[in-house]
């Protein structure tokens, strides 16, 4: 059975929503970035500071091809993960990619207040920043299978919808 992969900007709920998703389909759930800090025993955040983001980019890649193999998961993975197209083809070989995304109000007022983000710390205005992102990643967001819109909704409506989408439904069947 295919994988069932989250992707989308920082502050869209893929955490969230993925452990939701994989508890209610009855399947494991993997955090690409939990498991890069439990590979290298520091936290993102650290790992960007010591190494810089290139590198981590590369424990992220590595994360990625090994994830891929797996079967019946429930993935989040990084804000950037898609950029690279290794890593898009890598997640769609074998799962379901999904794309979550929010309006930058909704994205910002998420995750203003969060130490844990290594990028928004290094954003002098964080609202063109993030816009600016955005538009960097918005190519590699749309090549993904589905996309769900986070805004106004709760982490369970996000499941749903998820849920109700053909693509999927067609899998389940």
């Amino acid at each position: 059975m295919k994988n069932i992969v989250l992707t989308g900007f920082m502050g869209t709920g893929k955490t969230t929503v993925g452990q939701l998703l994989a508890e209610r389909l009855n399947r494991p759930f993997i955090d690409t970035d939990q498991m890069i800090e439990e590979r290298l025993g520091t936290k993102i955040s650290e790992i960007f500071a010591k190494i810089g983001e290139i590198e981590f980019r590369k424990f992220e890649s590595q994360t990625i091809k090994l994830i891929s193999n797996f079967n019946n998961y429930v993935i989040s993975c990084g804000g950037g993960a898609v950029v690279d197209p290794i890593n898009i083809q890598n997640l769609s070989r074998n799962g379901i990619v999904i794309n979550l995304y929010a309006s930058v109000n909704n994205i910002l007022s998420r995750i203003e207040n969060l130490d844990s983000r290594p990028i928004l710390k290094k954003m002098a205005n964080p609202l063109e920043d993030i816009l600016k992102l955005l538009a960097e990643r918005q190519k590699a967001y749309k090549k993904c299978d589905f996309a769900v819109d986070t805004d106004n909704l709760t982490s369970e409506q996000v499941v749903k919808k998820i849920l109700e989408n053909k693509i999927l439904k067609d899998i389940f069947k």
